[in-house]
């Protein structure tokens, strides 16, 4: 399978924004399931590429970005927003360091390594940052998968940067990783 990553296109907002929050709600990633408030924030794809780089994955002919239209799309895979220096995406990311949030693949495209070419190209990206030198994330004691992809391409556990995005639910804690560049 070919494997393109590339900045997502705004007509591939709303597909991506369906996947990240399906992936969401189908692994049972979130408290409230259908309710919950984060929901809205993994569709707001437009809203997240106007403050960070979202990243998409696609398939098939026609990936390359400005080949849109009439059939020429790639098939949508998954994504990732990546964010190079703070700002609003940032949850977790200081000086010197970018942040990766909100990976998401298709139910259908599990097993293909889109997801490693999405934290990858995350890393690349990081690498040619001028002044970072560290990549972090955030992840769920639940997404071991994920967790799988992270430690085999070098990012290690960072616990005493564990933090609680909910302080009023103590039950929920995030798990820290991060690559040294």
């Amino acid at each position: 399978m070919d494997i393109v990553i590339r900045p997502v296109e705004p007509y591939e907002c709303e597909e991506l924004g369906e996947i990240t929050a399906q992936a969401y709600l189908r692994d049972g990633l979130l408290d409230f399931g259908e309710n919950d408030t984060y929901l809205g924030e993994l569709r707001n794809v437009a809203g997240r590429a106007a403050a960070a780089e979202v990243l998409v994955a696609v398939e098939g002919t026609g990936a390359l970005a400005g080949e849109a239209g009439a059939g020429g799309a790639g098939r949508v895979l998954g994504g990732v927003t990546f964010v190079p220096r703070g700002g609003p995406m940032a949850d977790i990311a200081g000086p010197g360091e970018a942040e990766i949030r909100m990976l998401a693949v298709a139910r259908a495209a599990r097993r293909r390594g889109v997801g490693e070419a999405l934290v990858r190209a995350c890393a690349d990206r990081a690498r040619a940052t001028e002044g970072c030198v560290r990549i972090v994330l955030s992840t769920q004691r639940t997404m071991r998968a994920a967790h799988r992809i992270y430690e085999r391409l070098g990012f290690v556990r960072s616990p005493g940067r564990d933090w609680n995005p909910v302080p009023h639910l103590d039950d929920i804690t995030l798990l820290t990783y991060e690559l040294t560049l």
